[in-house]
């Protein structure tokens, strides 16, 4: 561990093989993980859990308090799992008495200046690009993909491989294997290529295809899209995972895109 010209708290807990550059702060109850990379002027704050093999850009900040004017410092976490990249200025706030704790899972890439705000749960493999920003209580699920410059609102749910265009803002829940863009944020199709990417079948495809035909393109309101979509379509857990993702939003799905003359 390179400890030159940084302040690391004696009672953190760093693995052997850390590197923490010059000018770094590390705080107490700070937990990192071996192989992993600190650069200069990164500040990691009480509550922060590194994991494995992380890469930590200078000017990040990790584990600051929320922006919670609820927040009456309550012992909370943040958790960043293995194999993740937090490039230059990224801001990670821990959690609150809500849920205890904000996480970042295993193989994520957040862009420079990305902010993920309090109690929020950001999956595996996820990508979020520059200046990204996620308000509190923010789900977003395995392999999504969120555009530069989109602000996301308080307890959205994103389903996993989402891909949401960039500037962006995104006030409904965008539910799985969906593009979403224009504004007000719309579905625009499935995420086909990124489906592909990741190894789903051209039947797959197709499958999750004519769902989103019935929930968006036949004209029918969500709960009536649902009933058809179990009686027409067999079982998958694809199938399924929509469904329940769709019936359990408590904000609502984002809409389809209607053609308007202007």
């Amino acid at each position: 561990m390179n400890q030159h010209l940084a302040y690391v708290h004696p009672q953190a807990k760093i693995a052997p093989n850390v590197v923490i550059e010059p000018f770094v702060t590390v705080h107490k109850n700070v937990e990192i993980g071996e192989g992993t990379w600190v650069g200069s002027n990164v500040t990691i704050m009480e509550g922060a859990r590194i994991g494995k093999n992380c890469k930590i850009f200078p000017g990040a900040v990790i584990s600051a308090i929320p922006q919670d004017l609820k927040f009456d410092g309550e012992e909370t976490t943040v958790e960043i799992g293995d194999n993740t990249t937090i490039r230059e200025f990224v801001t990670i706030n821990r959690g609150t008495k809500a849920n205890d704790k904000t996480v970042v899972g295993n193989n994520c890439l957040l862009m420079a200046y990305v902010h993920v705000a309090h109690d929020c749960v950001v999956g595996n493999n996820c990508i979020l690009a520059n200046a990204a920003t996620l308000a509190g209580h923010i789900t977003i699920q395995d392999y999504a993909i969120i555009g530069g410059l989109s602000a996301v609102h308080q307890f959205v749910n994103i389903g996993p491989h989402v891909m949401i265009s960039g500037g962006s803002l995104v006030r409904k829940d965008v539910p799985p294997y969906t593009k979403a863009a224009r504004d007000p944020l719309s579905f625009v199709g499935i995420n086909s290529v990124g489906l592909r990417r990741r190894g789903f079948s051209s039947e797959k495809i197709n499958e999750i295809q004519e769902i989103y035909r019935i929930i968006y393109l036949r004209k029918l309101n969500v709960t009536r899209a649902v009933t058809v979509i179990e009686t027409e379509m067999p079982a998958t857990p694809e199938r399924d995972e929509i469904i329940s993702f769709i019936t359990n939003s408590s904000r609502g799905i984002m809409k389809g895109y209607s053609f308007q003359e202007k």
